[in-house]
């Protein structure tokens, strides 16, 4: 699997695990403003992977198997995953 299907993957089971998906551009919209992270939050008590276009698609792939194995790891227990996928959430 190449990167960018492996980060699919992950994508589609984050919001198969209830995780809301966003995406965001990058970089700051006036001067000062920080540049925009791949990674979760909270809002309104819902968990959110937020995925920034300022990150290449390892620190987004990263952030999503992240998410995956801190607040979804039961739901990606018992699933057959390809074992590209499975790696990235075995850490590797």
């Amino acid at each position: 699997m190449s990167p960018a299907e492996v980060l699919d993957a992950l994508i589609g089971l984050c919001r198969e695990a209830g995780l809301e998906v966003r995406r965001v551009r990058g970089s700051p919209e006036a001067a000062g403003e920080l540049v925009a992270r791949s990674g979760v939050c909270r809002v309104r008590g819902a968990l959110w992977l937020v995925l920034s276009d300022a990150d290449g698609v390892e620190e987004r792939i990263g952030a999503a198997a992240d998410a995956l194995r801190v607040h979804a790891p039961d739901f990606v227990e018992g699933r057959y995953l390809p074992p590209a996928v499975r790696q990235r959430l075995a850490g590797g």
